[in-house]
């Protein structure tokens, strides 16, 4: 049971790098339309879209991640 419960941390740990990355990667984007001075603001709202998703899906990894942590504590204690 431990070592499933590490790899779900494990995985739910490089899912929430992913997340950070492609919100990060997004929000540069729309950082560089914006300084583009584009007048596309339906290209820097689907950006920024994406961008709140991507930190969305962060925060709910994480979640996830520190419930995965608390059962494994609660397991072994």
């Amino acid at each position: 049971m431990n070592w499933l419960l590490a790899l779900i941390i494990i995985g739910l740990s490089v899912m929430v790098v992913v997340s950070l990355i492609r919100g990060i990667v997004a929000f540069l984007q729309t950082t560089k339309l914006d300084l583009e001075q584009q007048e596309d603001t339906t290209r820097v709202a689907e950006m920024q879209a994406r961008q709140n998703r991507a930190m969305f899906a962060r925060i709910k990894y994480q979640a996830l991640a520190i419930v995965a942590v608390a059962v494994l504590l609660a397991i072994n204690s």
